[in-house]
């Protein structure tokens, strides 16, 4: 990659015209000034918020934290041709007090309910569980055990959350990645309880050869199989139904050891990034030690720029799933900016989802400098533009990222 193409992968998210900053209706756009006490008036799928170090103090400005719906055009694609924005440890959220009564010293990563993250589009969920307290729990661990000081929640009240969001949402799907610790027995049981079994995906139905595709979205929403899930321990796939995760998935490293600047090495549990036998990618996206000015400073452009090497690493594949801490966290566009842009590559060829049309990108071309220039509000970087209905986008970059090997979205749309 040449150096002048990495500087505009690197900025590519934030060189986004914005012809004014407020709408006629009074809505805030990404970037725009905010009152964070009166939430500040952004438009729809934004939230006003400060990212100057530590976070919440200095100016605020509204921020996205909703990406467009991956089902924008339809859902006669493959589940493998489309992106969903993923919050890694989903369950550990910020000032979470411990239902036994302790004080939790393991950092969170997520700031709002499993609710509230599925009601801003997030559609994968990363939970650790474990045997604990004679019930499965959501916690982080020391040595592969879970203590009080350590347990989030019972793993039951966040799967009754899921189950209610699907309920009330019959055209959404939700994928749940376990780090599974638990017991034989104890995860189906759990899952039971919750009332999720009746949303399943069948194992069996899973592609998994080179060159696979999954069922089309439409017809896994149609035949009610909305709830797609895997484990991270072999075995329970014949006794419990829970896919095996490595023989579907190819995940690059988590932490701080996946974050080496233009590379995107294999998890140890994954098989190399570049095998094509498992037909979906998952790209983790965050530090070792969960960190909400870091979460500010890289959820948008240095994200974007992930997406790419990531491809190259993945066969020249997109991530379906981009993980993530503190989702809600950036400077601008952030990861709902990030899901834009993969939907784009994976549905049309184009630098974002907003401009596809019939299978074809329809993306404006840019206005010139003098112009772009002149209509930012203020100097330094300009965040992409916030999505929903109250929101006229604005023009998106041209990323330069190459078309996709796989087939176009056209073969599909029957």
């Amino acid at each position: 990659m040449t150096s002048t193409t990495r500087q505009h992968l690197l900025g590519a998210a934030a060189i986004i015209t914005l012809a004014a900053i407020r709408l006629a209706s009074g809505a805030v756009l990404v970037g725009g000034s905010c009152s964070a006490s009166s939430s500040g008036g952004c438009g729809a799928g934004l939230r006003c918020t400060s990212c100057v170090p530590p976070p919440g103090t200095g100016p605020a400005a509204c921020a996205r934290t909703t990406p467009i719906d991956p089902k924008a055009h339809g859902a006669a694609l493959p589940f493998n041709r489309y992106s969903w924005l993923t919050t890694h440890n989903s369950f550990a959220i910020v000032g979470t007090r411990s239902p036994l009564g302790s004080a939790i010293i393991s950092p969170p990563n997520q700031e709002d309910s499993v609710t509230s993250q599925l009601r801003n589009g997030v559609r994968g969920l990363m939970l650790d569980a474990y045997d604990f307290n004679n019930a499965v729990w959501l916690c982080h661990s020391f040595s592969g055990k879970c203590f009080a000081f350590t347990a989030y929640v019972p793993a039951l009240g966040v799967l009754k959350e899921v189950e209610a969001f699907l309920a009330a949402n019959p055209s959404e799907v939700v994928t749940i990645f376990l780090e599974d610790y638990a017991a034989p027995g104890s995860l189906s049981n759990v899952f039971n309880a919750a009332g999720l079994t009746k949303y399943w995906f069948p194992v069996e139905r899973m592609p998994n050869k080179p060159g696979a595709e999954w069922p089309l979205l439409k017809d896994m929403i149609a035949e009610n199989h909305r709830l797609v899930v895997f484990t991270s321990k072999r075995g329970k796939q014949g006794s419990e139904g829970l896919a095996y995760q490595w023989d579907y998935v190819v995940e690059n490293q988590y932490g701080s050891q996946g974050l080496v600047d233009g590379r995107c090495p294999s998890r140890a549990e994954s098989k190399p990034m570049d095998s094509t036998a498992q037909s979906l990618v998952l790209m983790n996206f965050f530090t070792t030690n969960p960190s909400q000015s870091w979460a500010c400073g890289n959820n948008s452009e240095p994200l974007v720029s992930r997406l790419r090497t990531c491809y190259d690493a993945a066969s020249k594949r997109w991530p379906n799933f981009i993980a993530v801490d503190f989702y809600m966290r950036s400077t601008g566009g952030g990861a709902p900016l990030a899901t834009d842009v993969a939907n784009g590559r994976l549905q049309c060829g184009c630098d974002s989802i907003a401009y596809c049309k019939s299978g074809t990108c329809a993306m404006p071309s840019p206005p010139p400098p003098a112009a772009a220039a002149a209509a930012a509000p203020s100097p330094g970087p300009v965040p992409g533009p916030g999505p929903g209905p109250a929101a006229a986008p604005a023009p998106t970059p041209s990323i330069i990222f190459p078309s996709s090997s796989s087939r176009g979205p056209a073969a599909y749309a029957k």
